[in-house]
């Protein structure tokens, strides 16, 4: 609990940089994580941290009336006057609930989209930022894999802990990540996948889950994590093995740039997004070498790092983005890295999936 790990690691990002580009792997994410649940042991876990970890049981309160939520934080005095009592920024802006839930659009509408005879079953992971903030990315998710004929599956399951996991609080993640493996195990085969759609999210099943769980379940983790993907690592394996074919889009030209998510960086490659926005048959995809945008979850907001955040996003993805063409597509799968990059440069990223799906051919 000694202040000067505490103060050292304040400015460690959570990026998992260190685990695949450092040649020793140390991963200080998650060393981090550690230290500050055992910092909460002895100190209290602080409001601000509690708030955060806690976030997704918020907005589903406020999901009930997303419009009050919106008008309260949009309009300035108000919303400032709640950044400073979180000790956000307040040249921030807050991301807005959608005024309905993906999984209640699922639950009202799929029966409406899903296939006849489809290729085969595939599980989504409706990840607690999809689900209430970045609709529309679920939307092209679902839409763009029953186009395709695949049945898409929202099955029983937990938030992925990812905001607890961002603040340190382990134990909290824990009986999340044992909850997960429970319901999901046995369901998940490499016949029936499951895939993600935010990043940060789905691969905690991957990196995370079977560090965290006990007993038996670590087993059971370990096994499910292998049939676990990000929708680019997805789309890309099955472009591949013949089940999805260029002929299902427009043959127009694009340019894209893209900015690959931290996480996906380090536990799975920016190859899988590349080749899955090159389906199309004449979309150019250009890498932004960027490292973290910046934001990194929550680290962005508050107000001791806004600056920090800011000159990050600054040394390569922000002026990337502002010397783009106007046509130029700009694709980023991170929740916090959209969100970045608009706070940063006024342009608005798109997840890979929307792009495919504007691409895709609409049958009639």
């Amino acid at each position: 609990d000694h202040p000067e790990i505490h103060q050292a690691m304040d400015l460690c990002l959570s990026c998992k940089g260190c685990k695949s580009e450092c040649p020793s792997n140390v991963d200080m994410t998650k060393l981090k994580a550690e230290f500050l649940q055992h910092y909460y042991d002895d100190h209290g876990i602080p409001f601000r941290s509690n708030l955060v970890g806690n976030i997704s049981s918020i907005t589903r309160i406020f999901s009930v009336v997303p419009w009050l939520y919106n008008s309260f934080m949009r309009f300035k005095p108000t919303g400032n006057l709640m950044k400073s009592i979180l000790g956000f920024s307040t040249e921030r802006s807050l991301p807005s609930i959608h005024p309905y839930s993906l999984q209640s659009w699922y639950r009202k509408n799929y029966r409406n989209i899903r296939p006849a005879g489809p290729v085969k079953t595939i599980f989504l992971f409706c990840d607690e930022f999809t689900n209430y903030h970045d609709v529309s990315a679920g939307l092209a998710v679902i839409r763009l894999l029953a186009g395709l004929k695949y049945d898409v599956v929202i099955p029983e399951h937990a938030e992925s802990g990812r905001a607890y996991l961002s603040k340190g609080m382990l134990k909290k993640v824990r009986g999340i990540a044992e909850r997960n493996v429970r319901l999901l195990s046995g369901r998940i085969s490499e016949q029936s996948p499951m895939i993600g759609i935010e990043p940060s999210a789905i691969l905690t099943f991957r990196d995370e889950y079977p560090s965290l769980v006990e007993g038996g379940l670590k087993k059971s983790a370990e096994k499910l994590s292998e049939n676990v993907f990000t929708f680019e690592e997805f789309i890309t394996k099955e472009f591949e093995a013949g089940n999805i074919r260029k002929e299902s889009f427009t043959d127009r030209k694009q340019k894209i740039k893209m900015h690959v998510h931290c996480h996906q960086k380090a536990l799975s490659s920016i190859d899988f997004t590349a080749k899955a926005l090159s389906i199309p048959a004449n979309y150019t995809v250009q890498n932004i070498p960027s490292g973290c945008c910046g934001m990194a979850g929550s680290f962005g907001f508050e107000k001791e790092h806004h600056d920090i955040s800011m000159k990050i996003g600054n040394l390569v993805l922000f002026p990337a983005v502002r010397n783009s063409e106007p046509d130029t597509l700009i694709a980023a799968a991170g929740t916090s890295c959209r969100h970045q990059i608009l706070d940063g440069t006024s342009r608005a990223a798109q997840h890979p999936a929307e792009i495919l799906w504007n691409a895709f051919i609409k049958p009639g």
